[in-house]
């Protein structure tokens, strides 16, 4: 349909056309999802098509949240979606509106910290967000317009408009690349601030306007151009543009090649004029800016089913006490006396609002059970804790847990390797060269001269020979970068003496150009199409370059057209061996595969090359193909697969190649030690299984007496897929078979150590079982239980979405386990969003992951100390801190809960306003902030140490139901004795020694003096790490809560309406009966918690608790803080 609009579009008849079919036309564009850009607002010439100008936004990025106008409606709006704020939001109202027990300022001026803090925080940030957006829009550009450049404003820039960009200037919108300064219509650019690759890129001009070089030129250019409309893919383009000759239009198609990026930076080009397609909002980068999914961890899942149990306990209270109240209020001598006012007007209404009233106060009077500080602690604790991390130089960003992990999904190269590739060797028809090592270009120490093996080939050998180092030099898209001086002197290449170096996206293609380089081939630069090579003769060969069929990760494999000076025409391919194989007709395959496979066992990265004489029919017919696939504004992506599937076929095996990317520094030892930590490692790549094998025995996640399970396509082949898997099944099963599937979980034991590698193609039949294969039980939990039972897996040939879909299956398992992604490409960001905890290396594959990770990480070494100490760390403190706060609040309202039953619950509280509301606020909340941040139960070096410490938290283990019970009965038990003991002790004790009595305020005092101070204490015994902050921060609170009520009831506040408090705090100082009650409750709270720990660690030790006990003896005392 596109060939037939596009005919009509530049025929006479079209402009005739629009009238009678107006609708079609406004319309078309709409069919092929595509937009119409006039270069320069101009409009086309009569008699080719209708001039539609379209409506598209201006230059102006908005990365900002909020306006000045909707700031305060629509942040509150979000504070109070959760569900938290929302809550205390109705307890407050319920305040104003009906008579409670308390005043609205318990609940009110908390919450109003709360949402302030927040606003304030978040407004300040959408306010820088604000400053930066300014400082873009008002960058000023560089504009032609009538022939002459014009500076404006960026946020002025319209679609159509002729951009001039100079040398280090960034991009300002998305534009397509009309002329350079260079003859060849080539600019290179670096994409750092996109995908983070420092390396120099290449984009082309249009091939009909590369000529147009000053701006009069470039303003005379008549064209329209066709493009898909905005999507966020950085990668992908499908476009052409039809430039106007004398009325006629012709036809040119645009792709990613030539389409220059916002963000993205000019390098080594003088200038460049370039047409704006998407600006603003709509620009690729912008597109980008979409926030990644929230993940939400462990930790945030218990507290929020904690809540949910405290929400019960709350509306039980309540409704407990409304219905004990009416109980007794059933015996006439017990109801309210006769001098309350509001007795006779409540006993009018009904029974119901009555009862209804009651249960709101006492939900109002219970509602401090719910720690709403708590998530105010969480959330200052994630970000001060944060600046802990960052200043740990080797890790960046905190954003999610690093706790509790059970699965850890690694990618090979890169990540568990160098991505620093050496060149090794080649084999040409069976014969091997082997050059001094070079090393991503750049030679090593000692490398003189040439070494070669089996250096003995025939005549007819050895044109296969220099055909096959030919095609190194030409199948590849390194670039020739001149160092711009050496000792102040400007140098390039001359008679084939080098000061310069090639770069690339890829570190495999320069280690092969220069190992071809060692071997006596020189590429040289690419010049007006033309590639130029030095042969050993030292003689200069040029060929022009006619297409690149570029790489891409499904055919795995690349090729080049060009024609030699003598007029003969190569096809030049290179790949996998999978994928060059099959396409072999001729050449010595069994010889090369054979070496191909012994290096993949070697742990090197393998390629094969091939060729193919073409004809200048078999070309033009290749021309035609590549043409229509690359004119078509749908599925050109298809069309150009379809198209490489039939010009890469018939080929001439040459040989193959072989490339080590060295293991990373101590990768090794980090996977041990997570193993050691009872985690299962995963890796996933999509390189040959054989040097995947390699690499994983050489990282020790596999180990010599480890039997290997294979689920691979070469098996499925001689079995059923499901036979394969029921005997894999049956093997695992048979040893396993008396042990739990927790046992399972990074176990270490004397039993056989199975590894399971399994590859793309056997996923994707396991993932999506053939309609034969339906009926044949379920595949995915099968293959599950196989993978519980072994200790490491191997995923070899994964596509980027496979590696998405494994981490997802063990996910959303039965078990529900914490996983982990690590990758530093962009074929790893889907696993690493899809994963619990996505971790990012900033690697040469571009910055990719680390943009969309959790976290970024140097190397992969740094995983060991990420997990095994900041994790651990992480986890104590943050599950110390939200059972602490269930605990203390417990002790605090269960108190009051008892007194109903003294004060004909009549909703009489037991503490004071001002107790009620700083409690959480000031009294209590300071030290378990400080405990959250700076908590070392054991020392760093000893984690790092012994990773086996890690299963001490697994599975989110302190945070489970039985400890979280703990925590609760013994918040009762404290609460029980903190107020039964001061009423049983003042029973009979009630006057002080002038004779003055103890009224319910002296009682509500000395029971809360007794409660601060005893969750305090229970906070300073479980603290192992002490400094100078400890001390200040715990004895400075339990002073700052004594000398308060020394001042609130030791003065009379004006701005109050009572006095209930006034010299209640002295007076019970006064009595040396109060003293000893507040030591002996104090002690008689803690003293069953210290005897279950001293019993506890006698009896059944923790891994944890032996270690504190063996390094508190050793450890210097230095060391040991106080």
């Amino acid at each position: 349909m596109l060939d037939v609009l596009f005919k009509i579009k530049n025929s006479p008849a079209h402009t005739q056309m629009c009238f009678c079919f107006s609708l079609q036309c406004v319309g078309e564009e709409n069919w092929v999802d595509s937009r119409t850009i006039y270069i320069g607002h101009k409009e086309p010439p009569p008699g080719t098509e209708a001039f539609i100008q379209q409506r598209f936004p201006d230059n102006r990025i908005v990365s900002s949240k909020y306006t000045f106008w909707n700031f305060i409606p629509k942040n509150m709006f979000e504070q109070f979606r959760r569900v938290a704020n929302f809550y205390f939001l109705i307890i407050f109202l319920v305040q104003l509106i009906i008579d409670t027990p308390t005043s609205p300022i318990t609940s009110g001026l908390p919450l109003f910290f709360v949402i302030t803090v927040t606003a304030i925080k978040q407004g300040y940030e959408d306010w820088l967000r604000h400053k930066a957006d300014n400082s873009v829009n008002q960058c000023p550009v560089h504009v032609v317009q009538h022939g002459k450049v014009v500076r404006k404003q960026s946020r002025k820039l319209r679609v159509g408009d002729v951009v001039l960009v100079k040398e280090d200037e960034t991009f300002p919108c998305d534009l397509i690349l009309l002329s350079t300064s260079r003859d060849d219509g080539t600019c290179y650019v670096t994409t750092a601030s996109l995908d983070g690759e420092s390396s120099h890129k290449t984009y082309y001009a249009v091939q009909d306007t590369k000529a147009h070089s000053t701006e009069e030129e470039v303003d005379s250019i008549h064209a329209t151009i066709e493009c898909e409309q905005p999507q966020p893919d950085l990668y992908k383009f499908v476009g052409r543009i039809n430039i106007y000759m004398d009325n006629e239009a012709v036809a040119r198609p645009l792709g990613s090649e030539n389409l220059l990026l916002r963000g993205a930076t000019l390098k080594n080009t003088e200038f460049i004029y370039a047409v704006a397609i998407y600006t603003g909002m709509e620009t690729k980068m912008a597109l980008n800016y979409q926030s990644k999914s929230q993940k939400r961890s462990a930790v945030e899942k218990s507290m929020n089913s904690y809540l949910v149990v405290y929400l019960c306990i709350l509306i039980s209270k309540a409704l407990i006490n409304t219905a004990l109240k009416y109980v007794w209020q059933a015996d006439p001598n017990r109801d309210e006396p006769w001098y309350n006012d509001r007795t006779e007007t409540e006993r009018q209404r009904h029974i119901v609002i009555r009862a209804f009233t009651d249960f709101l106060a006492f939900m109002v009077l219970f509602n401090y059970i719910i720690p709403v500080s708590m998530y105010v602690t969480v959330e200052m604790q994630k970000f001060l804790g944060s600046y802990f991390i960052m200043w740990d130089d080797e890790i960046f960003d905190e954003e999610s847990e690093i706790n509790s992990v059970e699965y850890v999904f690694t990618d090979k190269t890169g990540t568990l390797t160098e991505n620093n590739m050496e060149f090794i060797e080649c084999c040409v028809d069976g014969h091997v060269y082997v050059p001094h090592a070079i090393c991503n270009g750049q030679l090593m120490p000692g490398a003189a001269g040439m070494d070669m093996i089996d250096t003995s080939p025939g005549p007819e050998a050895r044109v296969h020979e220099e055909l096959f180092f030919r095609a190194l030099c030409l199948c590849h898209t390194v670039q020739v970068k001149e160092e711009e001086t050496v000792d102040g002197i400007k140098h390039g290449i001359h008679q084939g003496k080098s000061t310069s170096f090639y770069i690339s996206s890829s570190p495999d293609e320069v280690a092969l150009v220069e190992g071809m380089k060692r071997l006596g081939f020189t590429y040289l630069r690419l010049k007006d199409s033309h590639m130029e090579i030095l042969n050993r003769e030292d003689e200069i060969e040029r060929f022009e370059l006619l297409e690149v069929l570029t790489f891409d990760s499904v055919r795995r494999r690349m090729s080049v057209i060009v024609r030699a000076s003598t007029g003969e025409l190569y096809l030049f391919c290179k790949g996998a061996d999978s994928s060059i194989f099959p396409r072999i007709i001729s050449g010595k395959v069994d010889q090369v595969k054979a070496r191909v496979e012994h290096n993949a066992v070697e742990g090197l990265r393998t390629l094969c090359v091939a060729y193919r004489p073409l004809t200048p029919e078999q070309y033009q017919e290749v021309c035609h193909l590549l043409n229509g696939a690359k004119l078509a504004l749908q599925d050109r992506d298809k069309r150009l697969a379809e198209a490489y599937d039939i010009i890469e076929k018939d080929l001439i095996l040459l040989g193959a190649t072989a490339v080590e990317d060295r293991l990373q520094e101590k990768a090794a030892d980090t996977i041990e030690s997570l193993h050691k930590a009872g985690m299962k490692v995963w890796v996933l790549t999509g390189d040959k299984m054989e040097t995947a094998a390699a690499t994983c025995y050489a990282s020790k996640l596999f180990h010599r007496n480890t039997q290997i399970l294979e689920l691979t396509t070469k098996r499925t082949e001689e079995q059923s897929l499901h036979d394969v898997l029921f005997d894999l099944s049956r093997t695992v099963l048979r040893q396993h078979g008396n042990m739990t599937r927790d046992t399972f979980s990074g176990c270490v034991c004397d039993c056989t150590d199975y590894g399971l590698i399994i590859d793309g193609a056997t996923l994707s039949a396991v993932m999506r079982p053939t309609q034969e294969d339906s009926n044949s039980g379920n595949y995915k939990e099968i293959f599950l239980e196989i993978c519980r039972n072994c200790s490491a897996v191997l995923c070899c040939r994964m596509a980027p979405l496979q590696k998405a879909q494994i981490v997802k299956l063990i996910k959303t398992s039965e078990e529900h386990p914490i996983t982990l992604a690590v990758g530093d490409g962009a074929n790893d960001v889907s696993m690493i969003l899809e994963a619990h905890v996505g971790i990012g290396i900033m690697g040469k594959e571009g910055r990719q992951a680390v943009r969309n990770s959790d976290y970024a990480i140097p190397k992969f070494k740094h995983l060991k100390k990420m997990l095994l100490v900041h994790g651990h760390y992480y986890y104590i403190r943050i599950s110390e801190l939200v059972q602490y706060f269930f605990y203390k609040n417990v002790c605090f309202i269960f108190p009051q809960f008892l007194y109903q039953f003294f004060c004909g619950f009549s909703q009489q509280p037991l503490y004071d306003t001002a107790y009620l509301t700083l409690y959480n606020i000031s009294f209590t909340s300071l030290p378990i902030l400080l405990y959250s941040l700076i908590e070392q139960h054991i020392n760093m070096d000893i984690l790092k140490k012994d990773p086996s410490l890690y299963r001490d938290i697994a599975k989110n283990s302190l945070l489970r139901w039985p400890i979280f019970i703990y925590w609760t009965v013994l918040g009762v038990y404290d609460a029980i004795v903190m107020f039964f003991g001061a009423y049983f002790l003042f029973d009979n004790t009630t006057f002080t020694s002038n004779g003055q009595m103890f009224g319910n305020w002296t009682f509500g005092t000395l029971v809360f003096t007794v409660l601060v101070f005893t969750v305090t204490f229970k906070l300073a015994l479980d603290t192992h790490y002490w400094t100078w902050i400890n001390h200040f921060v715990i004895w400075g609170s339990l002073i700052f809560f004594v000398v308060f009520s020394l001042l609130w009831g030791g003065i009379i506040w004006p701005f109050l309406n009572y006095q209930r408090m006034y010299y209640v705090f002295m007076q019970m100082l006064s009595s040396g009966p109060a003293w000893l009650s507040i030591i002996l409750l104090i002690t008689a709270s803690l003293l069953p918690d210290v005897v279950k720990k001293v019993i506890c660690r006698a009896m059944w030790p923790t891994t944890t608790e032996r270690i504190q006990v063996s390094a508190y003896t050793y450890i210097p005392p230095r060391l040991r803080g106080f």
